[in-house]
């Protein structure tokens, strides 16, 4: 095959097309109810690797071949976040499930009195830092393709990707508005594209080493500046490096949407803390191999970048370069399919809605659907998006160094970190800290970092960048304050985050929080300690069933919001009709709007519905906050209270326990006296009746003596069964196992007890294939326990046609053996104490013994690895199984 334009596009095709059914049929069978695999930790960590974008695909190589091992930090930070401080993740997808978060937008806003203010500034900031990241995938693969189709037009051929790029995501991104923000076709998408990625940098990896000869010959003659890239490898740099890309990890909003919003399951992060990161360390592993390998083969002034794909080109491997070219490709439209679907939720939540809602002349009504106008704004959102990092991708002008650009995205959502890690632990923080904060770190970033990027192009010309502006020193973007000398992207990071942090910190504690902010501070700080009720700082009034009800219907649809107001009225007790509007409801009704349209637009069009002033009320404020006094207060006397009644339900239980064993223990010792008084008093009577009267005849001396042998055997076999009892319930009671064939112990019990079936007139059937396995158990004993079990469904056995089923079956690692009777069975009260010492049941008045039969044989399965039960079929009926572990091969075998 020869590499080619025309044979890049059609991989493409094809590679998108596959892409497109497993997201239709994923979505398809989500919609059936069908999640399957779909809930796999292992998926939800393969979608977590869309951090892995055509930066850490093609940009890591280059940055190995440029920087040394400056390029691990990039990997570094997520293993530190996954691995140390997975708790903070857990918290986070706690808490959007709580609050039905649907990004990071809103959960900045939810946290700090759901503040549209705030929801806004995240949404901006999040579409100006995705912008230049967009712009990188866009640069990288048109320069992977232009590696093999060399006269192709960059702007073109990044026109056509931005594109294809868009009208995949608007297809299964934007298809329903679905009430959690979930895309389980695009995830299950994602998760392929991960793999490919994975298995695409693998293979180029072992192809460079084999090619040199092992990785010693690769290594040979390789100054160790190359591999270490200098003597500020551990500087500030590399610091400031791991630390934004463990930022990254919580704070860009594509992985917010993956790891948070797409989680189905808060315990698949238990999984992800340790796959995520080897699936970081299988990404890394060949990285610095292939950089070597690149700077010793290809040319001179070649872009490192592109190593992965041209290294594979020079040798004349066209299939391998094919499948590198579709691993950066895998990486960089996962990235730009997740991050577009991301921001548009964002913007048609924060700025679409808010837009909408001002243009209600009422509560109700809006001109249009509600829900085909979200719809329509998010798919309108992921084109503009698309747009803009076209648009960037052309006035930058195509930076050599990936990383580069990259970085600048790192940075600017780095400006988030204040809020959230302030909004999750810290109850003082407040709306006013967390907008000063998040407006100054962002000016700063954009002043020092984003705008210098465009090189003078856009609002900052070159003698700008050069001299500072009007000419002021002090005022240069990269050296303001004349701290200059120092790398421009630590430069940035330093005075961006660090005023941002600082105004945060300092306004959060001169400003007071509003009732509602420390309201939902409780609700983000306390997560696992309170329940999932989000308050509500307003009361319905009435009338306004029908209203809200409209609205449910123009967001969630008329079918769910249906469903949603009978679940409500049936909770109230109504029958029919819609619910009452209380207060409980109508936080429902918000929690559920959340999910779809974020927690500030639904808190502003609830609000407006019902009829009361937006929040912000000094009197409703003073209530709310002397109402969130008293509710914590009162949790915490409930707490402790709840404490003490739990001690005293268990020294009751307790106390209960020793009464049943005292009581246990009296019934023991008075069943044994009364079993072996019967039989010792039959033997004296018969025994003084021979010693005082000589007058008896033969036949009779001989039917005494032989009672009297009878009650003697009885009395011995009571205390033998006492005895092994005993053993057995203390273990000293030891049994040799071996391999044995279960059919063949069924049948040898069978025969013991043929005669007695005969003399009842009971049929014994068999359902025993020759199994190809063998049960570990011991020979004697199991044969004692059928036998036991055998004896008594035909003496117990009331059916006019009595007969017995004897089944033998294989179920996974076991062999089970039914004893199945149509005699009436044990019935289920029956069945909870036919197991316990002395129990004969409702039929003990049927035939003979003492009620340790079972007990014992039970005790004897256990003994042998295997149980002893009662099993119930759907129709009532009942029957006893044996269950023994299969023998290992090996043990089988021996035998």
């Amino acid at each position: 095959m020869t590499l080619s334009g025309d044979v890049l596009l059609a991989a493409c095709l094809l590679y998108v097309t596959v892409l497109f059914v497993v997201a239709f049929l994923v979505d398809r069978a989500t919609a059936r109810g069908r999640m399957g695999w779909l809930r796999s930790p292992v998926v939800y960590t393969l979608s977590i690797s869309v951090y892995c974008t055509s930066w850490t695909f093609y940009g890591a190589v280059g940055s190995a071949a440029r920087n040394g091992l400056e390029f691990i930090t990039i990997y570094l930070g997520p293993t530190l976040v996954f691995i140390g401080w997975w708790w903070l993740l857990r918290k986070l997808v706690r808490i959007g499930r709580e609050q039905r978060i649907t990004s990071i937008a809103d959960l900045v806003s939810s946290r700090f009195g759901k503040s549209p203010t705030l929801a806004v500034m995240v949404t901006a900031l999040a579409v100006t830092a995705t912008t230049p990241y967009i712009a990188l995938q866009l640069q990288s693969v048109t320069r992977s393709y232009q590696a093999v189709a060399s006269d192709a037009d960059s702007t073109v051929t990044a026109l056509w990707i931005a594109a294809g790029m868009a009208v995949f995501t608007i297809l299964f991104g934007t298809r329903n508005l679905d009430a959690n923000e979930r895309h389980h076709g695009v995830v299950a998408a994602i998760a392929i594209e991960a793999l490919v990625k994975l298995f695409a940098l693998l293979a180029v990896g072992i192809f460079v080493v084999l090619s040199f000869g092992g990785v010693s010959s690769l290594f040979e003659d390789v100054p160790a500046e190359v591999i270490y890239g200098g003597d500020e490898i551990f500087g500030p740099r590399w610091a400031a490096l791991t630390f934004l890309s463990a930022t990254a990890i919580i704070c860009l909003p594509r992985q917010f949407q993956v790891t948070v919003v797409e989680n189905v399951d808060e315990r698949h992060l238990a999984t992800a803390s340790w796959l995520f990161p080897l699936y970081l360390f299988g990404m890394s592993l060949f990285i610095i191999p292939i950089a070597v390998a690149g700077l010793k083969m290809m040319p001179a002034g070649s872009n490192p970048d592109l190593y992965v794909l041209t290294l594979p080109l020079a040798a004349g491997r066209d299939e391998l370069a094919l499948l590198a070219f579709l691993g950066g490709f895998s990486s960089a439209t996962s990235m730009v399919i997740v991050a577009a679907i991301a921001v548009s939720t964002m913007v048609s939540n924060h700025i679409v809605m808010p837009i909408a809602i001002r243009m209600m002349t009422n509560g109700t009504q809006v001109s249009g659907d509600v829900r085909n106008l979200l719809l329509n704004a998010r798919r309108v959102s992921i084109g503009i998006v698309l747009g803009l990092g076209f648009l960037y991708f052309n006035l930058s002008g195509g930076s050599d160094a990936l990383a580069a650009i990259g970085l600048i995205a790192f940075v600017g959502v780095a400006q988030l970190l204040p809020s959230v890690i302030g909004g999750l632990f810290w109850k003082e923080a407040n709306r006013a800290g967390a907008i000063s904060g998040l407006a100054v770190g962002a000016a700063l970033w954009a002043y020092t970092l984003f705008l210098p990027s465009f090189d003078g192009a856009v609002l900052l010309s070159r003698e700008v960048l050069a001299d500072g502006p009007w000419g002021i020193a002090l005022f240069r973007p990269q050296s303001l304050l004349g701290l200059g000398g120092t790398d421009p992207l630590v430069h940035a990071l330093v005075w961006s985050l660090g005023t941002n942090t600082v105004v945060f910190l300092v306004v959060s504690v001169i400003a007071k929080p509003a009732p509602l902010e420390r309201l939902q501070a409780l609700q983000f700080v306390d997560v696992f300690r309170l329940s999932g009720a989000t308050p509500s700082a307003f009361q319905a009034g009435t009338g306004h069933g029908e209203a809200l009800f409209v609205l449910a219907q123009r967001i969630l649809g008329t079918d769910p919001a249906r469903v949603l107001f009978e679940r409500i009225a049936r909770r109230q007790g109504l029958s029919s009709g819609l619910p009452k509007p209380t207060e409980e409801m109508v936080r429902q009704l918000e929690r559920e709007l959340a999910g779809s349209v974020g927690a500030a637009s639904a808190h502003a069009m609830v609000s407006q519905i019902v009829g009361q002033a937006p929040i912000g009320m000094t009197q409703l404020f003073d209530i709310a906050d002397e109402t969130q006094r008293l509710m914590e207060t009162s949790r915490q006397l409930r707490l402790k209270t709840d404490e003490v009644e739990e001690a005293v339900r268990n020294l009751r239980g307790a106390n209960e326990l020793l009464r049943s064993m005292d009581k246990r223990k009296d019934d023991f010792l008075s069943q044994v006296s009364h079993e072996l008084r019967t039989p010792m008093t039959s033997i004296r009577s018969f025994s003084e009746i021979l010693l005082t009267h000589d007058d008896i005849g033969e036949d009779e001396r001989r039917r005494f003596l032989r009672i009297i042998n009878e009650e003697s055997s009885r009395l011995t076999r009571l205390l033998d069964e006492i005895l092994d009892l005993s053993h057995l319930e203390s273990g000293n009671f030891d049994i040799q196992r071996e391999p044995l064939s279960a059919r063949d112990i069924a049948e040898s019990a069978i025969d013991t007890v043929s005669a007695l079936a005969r003399e009842r007139r009971v049929k014994i059937l068999r359902d025993a294939p020759d199994l190809p396995v063998a049960v570990l158990a011991n020979a004697d004993r199991l044969r004692q326990v059928l036998i036991n079990l055998l004896g008594n469904a035909i003496k117990y056995n009331r059916s006019d046609d009595p007969e017995i089923l004897v089944r033998v079956r294989q179920m996974q690692a076991d062999v089970t053996i039914d004893l199945i009777d149509n005699g009436g069975g044990v019935s289920r009260s029956d069945a909870k104490t036919i197991f316990e010492k002395f129990s004969r049941g409702e039929r003990a008045s049927m035939g003979q013994g003492a009620g340790l039969g079972l007990p014992i044989s039970r005790a004897l399965m256990q003994a042998m690895g295997g149980d002893l039960s009662v099993q119930f079929e759907p129709d009532g009926t009942s029957f006893f199984r044996a269950r023994l572990p299969m023998a290992a091969k090996s043990d089988a075998a021996a035998e």
